[in-house]
């Protein structure tokens, strides 16, 4: 087969579109996720036509939908929301434009939503993009306050009539851009861009009053929390009420639950800061008069302790001193002493009554052989003996041993 393959085997227009149509039956229908937008739908038509776009980018493609096939289901082509199409893609052979055909559509209900946010949620925590630790300190008093905000909103009015309430001489660089629908995720990225990199903008607030959760949600976009964490300058986000809780929130160096709120939080007060200076004057006043106080008690203090400091002071007391240690001195020595001879009186009598001297002249007497071995028992007769007693030493002879 040389289908076109060479100028000799060229084909017909009409061939190459029945080949594609071909081609496009065998392809299977995917579910895609996206936002209507450009929704034709004329009375007493069969078909509607409609631009589906990319939540994320600005990739759209065509798609046609027949009653006939959708029934119902048609009631949830409505421009603006956020649908999953079936979609099969087709040639329409007359003009060779490629379609995609709606085969089904499910709408995305608030329920799927919170989860989609949800998981998202979870995955940008677990890649660090919410931690306390990366977040950025607003300065003091900032030299100029970018704003990005609907055009002609309340929030602006409220965030910048409540910063100069605070301090009148606070400047902004104001971004009006589109706060909900398809260009806001594009046009707030634009103007985050744009602030961050003036050199003279301290700190960016994302202003935007309450709405319904699919209002809210360009304030949820991936790549616009992604944007966010890259930037170098502290964000401040402000969307919603109280109770609204966009990823805005998570990733922004500072969560405000109003725009009112986050006027108060970007700027001092300088009713406030003058009170706080006042205040602390007189703190300050009150310490130096505290310090002047301590300083005059201690100087009388030092002026008693040079008088007891004085030579002839001192050379009193020394004697006094010396005279009282002479006294004890002389007491505790004769106590001493009179202990120690106490001491060796006890140890001489003691020492007396247990020599062998003391027990000799008690009476008792020590024998000894003639070789000078202690006799302990009874000797035979006629045995020669010493006796030692108190007074001296004398021979003796052992007669017969008497009968018990």
């Amino acid at each position: 087969m040389n289908f076109g393959a060479d100028p000799q085997h060229a084909v017909p227009v009409r061939d190459v579109v029945n080949r594609l149509k071909e081609y496009l039956k065998k392809l299977p229908a995917v579910w895609v996720e996206g936002q209507l937008a450009e929704v034709k739908d004329r009375p007493g038509s069969q078909v509607i036509f409609a631009t589906f776009r990319d939540l994320h980018t600005d990739v759209s493609v065509s798609t046609a939908a027949t009653r006939s096939v959708l029934g119902a289901d048609a009631q949830f082509l409505v421009e603006g929301d956020r649908v999953l199409l079936l979609l099969q893609p087709e040639i329409w052979p007359r003009r060779g434009e490629l379609q995609l055909r709606v085969l089904a559509i499910k709408p995305v209900g608030i329920g799927e939503l919170l989860a989609r946010l949800e998981a998202l949620k979870q995955t940008l925590a677990a890649e660090g993009l919410f931690d306390a630790a990366k977040k950025q300190a607003l300065p003091f008093l900032p030299t100029k306050i970018g704003l990005i905000c609907g055009r002609a909103s309340a929030a602006m009015h409220d965030v910048v009539v409540n910063a100069k309430l605070r301090w009148p001489l606070v400047q902004f660089e104001i971004r009006e851009v589109a706060v909900q629908g398809d260009s806001a995720v594009k046009e707030v990225a634009t103007a985050l861009k744009e602030l961050d990199g003036l050199t003279d903008v301290a700190v960016i607030v994302i202003a935007r009053g309450g709405g319904s959760l699919e209002d809210l949600l360009p304030f949820s976009d991936e790549g616009l929390i992604r944007l966010v964490f890259k930037l170098q300058t502290p964000i401040v986000s402000a969307i919603g009420h109280e109770q609204d809780t966009p990823l805005l929130d998570f990733v922004a160096d500072l969560r405000a639950s109003t725009p009112t709120d986050a006027a108060r939080k970007v700027v001092p007060s300088l009713v406030e800061e003058k009170d706080l200076i006042t205040n602390l004057i007189y703190r300050m006043q009150r310490e130096v008069y505290s310090i002047i106080r301590d300083e005059q008690a201690g100087l009388f203090e030092l002026q008693r302790s040079l008088l007891q400091l004085h030579p002839k002071t001192r050379l009193l007391t020394d004697q006094k001193e010396i005279t009282n240690q002479r006294y004890l001195l002389r007491s505790n020595l004769k106590e001493l002493i009179a202990a120690a001879n106490s001491q060796i009186a006890g140890f001489s009598a003691t020492i007396k009554a247990l020599s062998p001297q003391g027990t000799l002249e008690r009476g008792y007497a020590i024998v000894r052989s003639k070789d000078g071995k202690l006799v302990t028992k009874v000797p035979k007769p006629e045995t020669e003996l010493l006796v030692r007693v108190a007074q001296g030493e004398f021979a003796a002879r052992s007669g017969e041993q008497a009968n018990s």
